[in-house]
């Protein structure tokens, strides 16, 4: 009886039984294991100054998730649902930008002084989404 050698295409039951355990079980673990790993590896731009507050982050990413989850069932309707968030958290951050800048601009117009602090934060808010639209 000959004993062939193991190639580098070729698995044993137990690698193949390990292999089938790392696997993930379902899209929506597939979905959180995507996000855990891109939470991981942002740089300090993106941890410098968030776009939205930490609720509103939650919340646009928990959608996305069931977006991602839906696709399996309903791909076009998971696409259309796609856009519709993507169209709706646009919306939101050109909206904040727009009420940020009005408020400044309203300071300016009272003849307020506008703290070089709060400059700053602007600033870096810009920077942030700036370099954000730069990466992608």
């Amino acid at each position: 009886m000959s004993i062939e050698p193991k190639t580098d295409f070729a698995m044993d039951e137990a690698e193949a039984d390990q292999s089938d355990r790392q696997r993930p079980s379902s899209t929506a673990q597939v979905a959180r294991e995507l996000e855990s790993r891109q939470a991981n590896t942002r740089g300090p731009a993106d941890n410098a100054a968030p776009l939205f507050p930490e609720t509103e982050t939650t919340n646009f990413r928990s959608r996305w998730t069931d977006v991602q989850t839906a696709f399996v069932d309903e791909p076009r309707r998971a696409v259309e649902q796609a856009d519709g968030l993507v169209a709706e958290v646009v919306k939101r951050l050109a909206t904040s930008f727009a009420d940020e800048r009005a408020k400044l601009e309203g300071q300016w117009g009272r003849g307020d002084d506008v703290s070089t602090e709060d400059l700053r934060l602007a600033l870096q808010r810009y920077r942030a989404f700036f370099d954000r639209l730069l990466s992608v």
